[in-house]
């Protein structure tokens, strides 16, 4: 099978969409992003889409991934990112973006808080290369195209100068933790809560690093 990996365009946006999405169930019961905006799949990922073609850049954005393509067409894709100056903070600065295309009204984090299930999230390791969101279509699994994948994007955190990169998994997650020692993770912590637990199907996330 003839693979290409490329950047991800603006045209990639409801691939991307429905790559965050997948990586947001992976094995639980109910998805992370379900959990989040309370909507069902079309709506998520309408909202989804639109958070990754933004105009500022963060984590979501189409600009962070990367797409394994076949001749049938995008077949996996994964995001990587500096979290310090495209993480959590600058996808905020986008969301009133979002809403504003959704015709839907923003609503400050003065005025209400953000969803309980963001406070059971571990924060991304001081000075890591960090890579998130990473799916395969069902028909294109068990091929080595994520393998591909996660080597170019550990390729490019070396290229940028970082000595370590990072991410989370779902407690419990055990076929990924084992693909993910292949390329030199290791478990460095486990962050449990029972609301986490009780909302998603998993005891919570577990931060995996490997040198660069």
């Amino acid at each position: 099978m003839e693979l290409k990996i490329r950047r991800a365009e603006a045209y990639d946006a409801s691939f991307v969409a429905w790559l965050i999405l997948s990586a947001g169930r992976a094995h639980v019961t109910r998805g992370i992003w379900e959990v989040i905006l309370n909507q069902h799949e079309e709506d998520c990922l309408r909202f989804l889409e639109a958070l990754s073609a933004t105009t500022i850049p963060h984590l979501f954005h189409y600009s962070c991934f990367l797409i394994a393509d076949t001749e049938r067409g995008p077949a996996a894709g994964l995001g990587g990112y500096d979290p310090d100056t495209m993480g959590y903070a600058r996808m905020r600065e986008g969301l009133p973006e979002v809403y504003e295309k959704l015709g839907m009204r923003f609503i400050a984090e003065t005025a209400g808080r953000p969803p309980r299930i963001i406070e059971c999230i571990p924060p991304p390791v001081v000075g890591a290369w960090v890579i998130d969101s990473v799916a395969t279509l069902p028909a294109f699994r068990k091929q080595g195209i994520a393998d591909r994948l996660l080597d170019r994007i550990l390729d490019e955190g070396r290229q940028r100068g970082y000595r370590q990169a990072e991410l989370a998994i779902y407690i419990g997650n055990t076929p990924a933790q084992r693909a993910y020692e292949k390329h030199g993770f290791r478990v460095l912590d486990e962050w449990s809560d029972p609301y986490f637990e009780q909302e998603i199907g998993s005891p919570g996330m577990a931060r995996m690093i490997c040198a660069l």
